[in-house]
């Protein structure tokens, strides 16, 4: 049984795959609470599914891009889950997993890309053929440096239609067509490793000055 998850947008998102089908998927209620949600989603998920983390046979995690702090949770769980289980673990670009469930779907017949939000009133994005292969990015940057007349999927066309007016597909990343990426390799496999764009707001402090 495959466990997927991803934490680089502002709701968690959960699913097992059970080598055929995505047998359950659960979001979030509340956003940007993924610490204190994932670890309760991952145990209904189980649950609900009949199994044990036991029966788990690999993990899969979106690795952003996203905000350092949501990432982190959603990659430091899978890391962990994997190492005391002994299982693999494999990570797909975030964006990547909105553009298999696009063309999949059919909400898509030709080129694209793939907006969500980076907050700072910026948003990361990729570009993609249609068969669903990226041509370019992931990029963090304002609206009106990337605007395009393309298709857009994610909630980047929501938030800023001024620049991103061609809104098609799914707004959200979803664990379960993470799980269906990763179990049909519909999308490239990577380390678990966060995807930054950007530098996190939270850095350590410089030396302390000598008292003069």
């Amino acid at each position: 049984m495959l466990l997927a998850l991803d934490t680089a947008t502002g709701l968690v998102t959960v699913a097992l795959h059970d080598g055929a089908d995505v047998v359950v998927e659960l979001s979030s209620a509340e956003r940007l609470r993924h610490g204190e949600q994932l670890a309760p989603l991952v145990a209904e998920a189980l649950t609900r599914a009949g199994i044990e983390r036991l029966d788990l046979t690999a993990v899969a995690v979106g690795v952003g891009p996203g905000p350092f702090t949501g990432l982190r949770v959603g990659l430091v769980t899978a890391r962990t889950l994997a190492w005391a289980l002994e299982l693999p673990v494999y990570g797909v670009c975030t964006l990547d997993v909105l553009a298999v469930e696009a063309v999949a779907t059919g909400a898509v017949q030709g080129a694209f890309v793939v907006a969500t939000d980076a907050r700072r009133k910026e948003v990361y994005l990729a570009s993609y053929d249609a068969d669903g292969t990226r041509l370019a990015g992931p990029v963090v940057d304002r609206p009106a440096a990337v605007a395009t007349g393309a298709p857009v999927v994610g909630e980047g066309s929501r938030l800023y239609p001024e620049h991103l007016p061609h809104a098609v597909g799914p707004e959200r990343p979803s664990a379960g067509w993470l799980a269906v990426a990763v179990a049909e390799e519909r999308a490239e496999l990577l380390d678990p490793e966060p995807l930054y764009l950007r530098r996190p707001d939270a850095v350590a402090p410089g030396p302390r000055k000598p008292a003069s």
